[in-house]
């Protein structure tokens, strides 16, 4: 039997090949330069990152499950702990919105400080659906997981982005980000937040940002900087890279300022 040559796969085409360790680095490449292009096909230039918990629900939501708890009477505990932590998906939802206004107001021919989350359910819908409220591009970069993380319906199509490797995802919210809202989440946004302070200790980050640690509660109760401080591991200035708030108006404020002062004039990615 003669095999013709259209009936042998390119390598690129091979996805055994693809998917083996020997393509590790293509696959590692293509989620830098897939990314790059469509940012540059629709003219994003910088962002406003959002992180949080994947498990925050909005109030309509949390609400409909504390009345189905009271109805059957299982659960009205979990319930209305998440009837509690609503408030941050709502709140989170309207700094999107404000954001997003506020950006759109600049007239910027490019699309400047553009909402940015990592495309899942809870806090970042949030992000995205009030970016998307305000009739905004936004954009999700989604992570493949086994459980949590499924795409939310708000995210720009073109914008909602798919990764296999943890490191590269990371690596698109820093290199865009002008700016980083912290609300309330677990494991994976104390790990975002904690990398961030740490480049921009270690001046791996030198760009001026703005970082807003939302939920004072919240943040006060899960991590104790001044304990840190104490003993001596970090420095005081340390604890002036972020602020700690619970006022919409004041996260607003502040990373306003700070985007119209250190980031207005320097469009793009920058470290």
């Amino acid at each position: 039997m003669v095999i013709s040559s259209s009936d042998i796969p390119k390598f690129y085409h091979d996805p055994d090949f693809m998917n083996s360790p020997d393509a590790r680095a293509l696959r590692i490449l293509s989620e830098y330069f897939g990314p790059q292009t469509r940012f540059e096909e629709f003219n994003v230039d910088d962002t406003i990152v959002f992180f949080g918990s994947a498990r925050i629900q909005s109030e309509e939501t949390a609400q409909k499950a504390v009345a189905e708890a009271k109805r059957t009477g299982e659960g009205l505990e979990k319930a209305e702990k998440m009837m509690k932590m609503s408030r941050y998906y709502e709140e989170t939802r309207e700094l999107a919105r404000r954001f997003t206004r506020w950006s759109k107001e600049l007239g910027d021919e490019e699309r400047r400080f553009v909402v940015c989350t990592g495309g899942g359910p809870g806090i970042m819908e949030a992000a995205n659906r009030g970016a998307s409220e305000e009739k905004g591009v936004n954009v999700g970069l989604n992570i493949s997981l086994p459980f949590e993380q499924n795409e939310n319906p708000y995210i720009t199509r073109e914008l909602a982005l798919e990764f296999h490797y943890f490191f590269m995802r990371k690596f698109w919210f820093i290199y865009l980000a002008k700016a980083v809202l912290v609300m309330p989440g677990g494991f994976g946004t104390l790990d975002e937040f904690c990398e961030l302070l740490t480049l921009i200790q270690t001046q791996k980050i030198r760009k001026k940002m703005p970082i807003v640690l939302y939920g004072s509660d919240y943040w006060n109760k899960v991590i104790n900087f001044e304990a840190l401080c104490e003993f001596g591991t970090i420095s005081e200035e340390d604890l002036d890279l972020y602020l700690v708030t619970d006022s919409m108006d004041e996260a607003f404020d502040y990373v306003t300022k700070g985007l119209l002062k250190h980031a207005l004039k320097a469009p793009g990615p920058s470290l």
